[in-house]
């Protein structure tokens, strides 16, 4: 692809089947798709964004489903590789607001075989940004190798790199973490994490101002605290720290609602929102996909979004 992308990620995609039943009653899956770094992409694709997707996509019978469904959401797929494993796939049910059941299958995946041969160094630096998670580095240690050639390959090309910690305690420890945070922090621009999980876990810190000035301090330039215990996000850049509400508290399944935050968020900064506005227009999305069922196809698109954002910065 020739045409300059606004976005880069890198990834694995699972397959989606989800019920609002309990899964021992539900009679019915509907099927989609999912993956944390894939619902950024597609965040920020639905705002408008030019984005590609980098990741490997198993050989079986959801193969032509997958990229079939990116290809008509208009994602650039063209470093998408096949591969012989089966593609990840999880099961989720939500019959109320507060019971959630879920079910991985995601080892010895298509994506798990993500390595260095797969980054198109070309590709990367014909991008506005750079992005992959955490979750992408645990997928295999070839996976975990081609994350840190990736945000190298950005960082010495002037591409702006961003990247979420997007901690499991049930996929690594906290060692673990801090240690794959480590091996990429110096490629590092901008970082959005969570407060419950990434913070304490990585940083052993739980004040959100001392968080950010540490941040800071190792050259991170911006940096995005999303506090479900304080119902906000606080963000540090240039000096300021300042704190945004969430858009709503009004939600029913808030699965992927912080991976679909970074997609608008960074769809903000390719588009010539000031870190503080980004915060705002993508606390609007998260919030909207939050109402709906699913992970990716509750997230709203760039319409929506924008109607709203505007109606409140009048």
């Amino acid at each position: 692809m020739s045409e300059k992308l606004d976005i880069v990620t890198m990834g694995e995609c699972l397959a989606e089947l989800s019920t609002n039943a309990k899964l021992s009653n539900a009679e019915c899956l509907y099927k989609y798709y999912g993956g944390d770094v894939l619902a950024t992409a597609i965040a920020a694709l639905r705002m408008g964004s030019k984005v590609g997707f980098i990741t490997r996509v198993g050989n079986d019978a959801f193969k032509d489903y997958l990229i079939d469904s990116w290809q008509s959401e208009g994602l650039d797929i063209s470093q998408i590789k096949l591969a012989n494993e089966s593609n990840g796939l999880y099961i989720i049910a939500r019959p109320t607001l507060h019971e959630k059941e879920i079910v991985y299958y995601r080892k010895k995946t298509a994506a798990s075989k993500l390595s260095i041969e797969d980054i198109n160094s070309d590709y990367i630096k014909n991008s506005g940004i750079f992005y992959a998670s955490g979750i992408t580095q645990t997928l295999s240690p070839s996976a975990g190798e081609a994350v840190e050639y990736a945000y190298k390959i950005a960082k010495e090309n002037g591409v702006v790199t961003v990247y979420d910690p997007n901690y499991r305690s049930s996929l690594l420890t906290p060692d673990e973490a801090k240690e794959n945070f480590e091996r990429i922090n110096n490629n590092i621009d901008i970082l959005l994490m969570n407060t419950k999980h990434d913070s304490v876990s990585i940083f052993d810190i739980d004040s959100h101002e001392n968080i950010i000035k540490k941040l800071w301090d190792i050259g991170i330039q911006i940096v995005v605290l999303k506090s479900a215990e304080r119902q906000g996000y606080y963000t540090g850049y240039n000096g300021n720290i300042i704190f945004t509400e969430f858009y709503t508290s009004d939600y029913i399944d808030t699965t992927c609602s912080g991976d679909a935050f970074n997609g608008g968020f960074m769809h903000a900064l390719t588009h010539g929102f000031t870190p503080f506005e980004a915060v705002k227009f993508a606390s609007i999305l998260a919030g909207l996909q939050a109402k709906g069922i699913g992970a990716i196809k509750s997230i709203p698109y760039k319409d929506d979004v924008y109607s709203i954002y505007r109606s409140a910065n009048v």
